[in-house]
């Protein structure tokens, strides 16, 4: 994905643990290449953890 985008591969771990907000260009970026809207992966509502019910 890292190489996809451009990026360095330490961003994309840094937005998978939540430490970094990408830049609009970059998160527009990002939903294009997996070819899903903006919102499904990137919410101001925290997404609830994977596994919990």
């Amino acid at each position: 994905m890292a190489t996809a985008l451009g990026v360095h591969y330490q961003t994309i771990g840094y937005l998978e643990r939540g430490g970094y907000s990408p830049s609009p260009h970059l998160a527009l970026r990002i939903a294009d290449l997996v070819e899903v809207p903006i919102e499904v992966v990137f919410s101001l509502t925290p997404f609830p953890r994977l596994g919990s019910t």
